[in-house]
């Protein structure tokens, strides 16, 4: 059973970077824990299975799309530990900000033109997961 399962992780992971709980869960119907965890263990020690790396590959893949609150969001959600997730984010704000101007330019390119076309530009870069005080500069900008 446990040559089937490795089978089936190596499968998972050559499509994309996995991390140790989303392949855990892909991996429970195939057999018991116990055998899971041994596979996982033995991917870790290979080199093949790394949460840094998952962390990693998922943020330059998302960065350009969406601010640093959905990022530790999409993260977690995905089992990763939480230092992992700190030294995987970007920590420039200046950065972060830059990635909002250009996340509103592709979909606006407008200043906003009420309070209401404000409003539902604010809440769309919101829930991109930028920080409400980048919003409130990036939209500022645009008013100028």
């Amino acid at each position: 059973m446990s040559d089937a399962l490795k089978g089936k992780a190596l499968r998972l992971l050559a499509r994309r970077e996995h991390s140790r709980a989303e392949l855990a869960r892909k991996l429970a119907p195939e057999g018991s824990r116990e055998e899971v965890d041994s596979v996982l263990e033995q991917l870790e020690r290979a080199g093949l299975l790394s949460d840094r790396r998952f962390a990693e590959a998922l943020v330059f893949s998302r960065a350009a799309r969406f601010g640093t609150a959905r990022l530790r969001h999409d993260l977690k959600a995905r089992g990763v530990a939480e230092e992992i997730i700190a030294g995987a984010l970007p920590q420039d704000a200046a950065d972060e900000a830059a990635r909002a101007r250009e996340v509103w330019r592709r979909k606006f390119g407008a200043a906003p033109a009420d309070r209401a076309d404000y409003a539902r530009q604010a809440r769309f870069l919101q829930q991109r997961g930028f920080a409400t005080d980048i919003i409130r500069k990036v939209l500022k900008e645009q008013q100028e």
